[in-house]
């Protein structure tokens, strides 16, 4: 959660999923929404509103919709900074991405 910081994005989940898209770089919705905590309809909901906005884009790889930060945003190198100061104040999510599983596993290895 970001403790004692406003939500400069509209609200505090918009706020916390453009967080998690600059620490991880490219996710997708489900994902976002184990990360956060949050359920699947709020981030669908807010992924909306963020590319309405031209701060997210998004492509399909298969089924799956991958979401990053829009490299063409005008402000795009800002953006990116002031996201690394909400990332500092928010050490658990910080935590939480980097020890997120990001490749497959091995097919037959047990749990």
């Amino acid at each position: 959660m970001l403790v004692g910081i406003s939500s400069p994005f509209g609200s505090r989940t918009r706020t916390r999923i453009l967080v998690a898209l600059h620490l991880l770089e490219e996710s997708h919705p489900r994902e976002l929404a184990r990360l956060l905590g949050c359920h699947l309809n709020s981030v669908q909901s807010a992924l909306r509103g963020l590319e309405r906005d031209g701060l997210v884009a998004t492509r399909s790889a298969g089924r799956t919709r991958l979401v990053t930060l829009d490299p063409r945003y005008f402000a795009a190198r800002e953006l990116a900074r002031y996201l690394a100061r909400l990332a500092e104040a928010e050490g658990a999510l910080s935590a939480s991405a980097t020890a997120l599983r990001r490749r497959p596993r091995r097919a037959g290895k047990p749990l």
